[in-house]
């Protein structure tokens, strides 16, 4: 097991207890923590609502797929968490197929009560290195 650490992505929030990913499975295969989106020089949520969240988390995501030695393009499954599910779907499902870029990972979207900072999404990531 190897634990990913990056500064361009956020550290956990609030100095919670969780790695931002961890590599495993003979090494291939990255678990990606839940990433909102939060701006990794600021470590304020990104300005705007669902979309630019979004867009954010993304990034996020991106940023430590890159420290671990994947890109999203190896992502084989996300789970998305909105604060809204009903309001936020439409505008998440956008801005995420925006940031695949034409990849669809297998994809697991929950409505939840609330999310850290007050944040509208949230996503979690599986990776296999060289999937692409």
């Amino acid at each position: 097991m190897r634990i990913v650490r990056t500064e361009a992505a956020p550290a956990p929030v609030a100095g919670a207890p969780y790695s931002q990913a961890v590599v495993a499975g003979a090494g291939r295969t990255v678990h990606v923590s839940g990433q909102l989106g939060i701006d990794p020089a600021t470590g304020a949520l990104v300005d705007g609502g669902v979309r630019e969240q979004t867009a954010a988390a993304l990034r996020n995501v991106a940023a430590i797929l890159d420290a671990a030695g994947a890109r999203l393009g190896d992502v084989v499954a996300t789970t998305v968490y909105l604060a809204d599910l009903a309001a936020d779907f439409p505008g998440m499902n956008a801005a995420y197929a925006e940031g695949l870029a034409g990849h669809a990972p297998a994809r697991a979207t929950v409505g939840v009560a609330a999310l850290p900072m007050g944040a509208r999404v949230e996503i979690a990531a599986v990776a296999v290195i060289g999937a692409a």
